[in-house]
């Protein structure tokens, strides 16, 4: 395992980060993945408040295992949770009791996207209560994820003395939200950059356009698309963590691979030169910029928002049947809410105020329901969910 140095903590972290965020549900599974991590030099782990069980699970087996000490915990306070200063502690709280442990190696603020909400935050209180926290030895480290414009990072990187920060980045958000102008700031500040979405919500790496696929095997027929995608990154030196969310052992050990042998400045001027087309066939072929981050979930109509664009971008990428199969299957044949398709998004907007991508979703929707929704498909539902009850 390659590692990076934090600069300010003077910590050796692990290249490769666990993103904990799509954890197995099945805890043992979970426990072998991060049992293997920890075997293999990963020693970044990251979840959050709002990721459902993921701070409960990694808790657990790190206290089962007596691996505290060998990893770095990384989590998030939610900030619109907070209305009171009192709330900072009562989160925080909480996510000790459910990681098990006295202190949060590395602590976010989740989710910032311009300076006005983290004066909001400072006008509660919260730059005393950093000081409390890191002055007891509750935050070894205070940092801050960021989905927004790229001047909003460039005035909040500058806002706050902070320790380190959380990008999304990949070869196709190269100038997306903070950037790759982004990542030069941080850097040139001497903060860690940790990297969210390496992988473009999984696209990345199982849904590239043939021919996309078929330029990347061109360029080196043994490397993944995924492989690819993480040495995009890792090339580059302000990157310090790159996060995967691995569920599978054949996922974590691909992954552990390529950081074995990742560097910055290892890709050669050919290899580098491969992106420019795969970004351009990428271009054509997905119509939704969206990651399935899942902020914009629940809706309250009970639509299955990313699944919907997920399918909507197989049908431009892959074909018809492959798209048209992937929609029925996740939002309407086998959904137990029988009303996850974009036939019954109402247009309410609430998804829109999360979405870190901007994305105009219930416009999109209408467009999913026109293109995914032929005349027949209610018929062809209805004696799908008929003889599959």
């Amino acid at each position: 395992m390659q590692f990076a140095t934090d600069q300010k903590s003077g910590k050796e972290l692990s290249v490769l980060g666990f993103g904990c965020m799509r954890f197995p549900l099945d805890r043992d599974k979970a426990e072998k993945l991060v049992l293997k991590a920890v075997e293999k030099g990963v020693n970044y782990f990251d979840t959050a408040y709002i990721y459902g069980n993921s701070e409960a699970t990694l808790g657990a087996i790190l206290e089962k295992n007596g691996m505290r000490e060998k990893v770095n915990i990384a989590t998030k306070l939610p900030h619109q949770k907070c209305k009171t200063f009192e709330d900072f502690d009562k989160i925080f709280d909480e996510q000790l009791r459910r990681l098990k442990t006295g202190y949060i190696d590395y602590y976010l603020v989740h989710n910032i996207s311009d300076t006005e909400t983290w004066e909001r935050l400072r006008r509660l209180g919260i730059e005393r209560w950093i000081a409390d926290k890191k002055g007891g030895g509750q935050v070894r480290q205070i940092g801050f994820s960021f989905h927004g414009a790229q001047n909003g990072f460039m005035e909040l990187v500058d806002a706050y003395d902070w320790d380190f920060c959380m990008i999304q980045y990949n070869y196709m958000d190269e100038n997306y939200q903070a950037g790759r102008a982004g990542l030069g700031r941080a850097y040139e500040k001497g903060l860690p950059v940790m990297i969210m979405e390496p992988l473009l919500g999984g696209k990345l790496a199982t849904g590239l356009p043939p021919k996309a696929e078929r330029l990347f095997k061109e360029a080196d027929p043994g490397r993944s698309a995924a492989a690819w995608a993480f040495m995009w990154l890792w090339n580059q030196p302000g990157v310090s963590v790159v996060l995967s969310g691995m569920n599978s052992m054949e996922q974590l050990e691909e992954n552990i691979k390529t950081a074995e042998t990742s560097k910055p400045g290892m890709l050669s001027e050919k290899e580098s030169a491969v992106f420019a087309p795969v970004m351009e066939a990428l271009r054509e072929s997905y119509k939704v910029q969206c990651t399935s981050c899942n902020y914009c979930m629940p809706c309250p109509q009970g639509v299955n928002i990313p699944d919907c664009f997920a399918s909507y971008n197989t049908k431009y990428a892959m074909g018809w049947i492959p798209g048209m199969t992937q929609y029925v299957t996740s939002t309407a044949a086998h959904n137990p809410t029988k009303r996850a398709r974009a036939k019954f998004c109402t247009g309410c907007k609430a998804c829109e105020e999360k979405c870190p991508q901007h994305i105009p979703i219930a416009k999109m929707l209408g467009e999913v329901k026109k293109r995914m929704e032929p005349f027949w498909f209610n018929a062809g539902i209805w004696l799908i969910q008929k003889f599959t009850s």
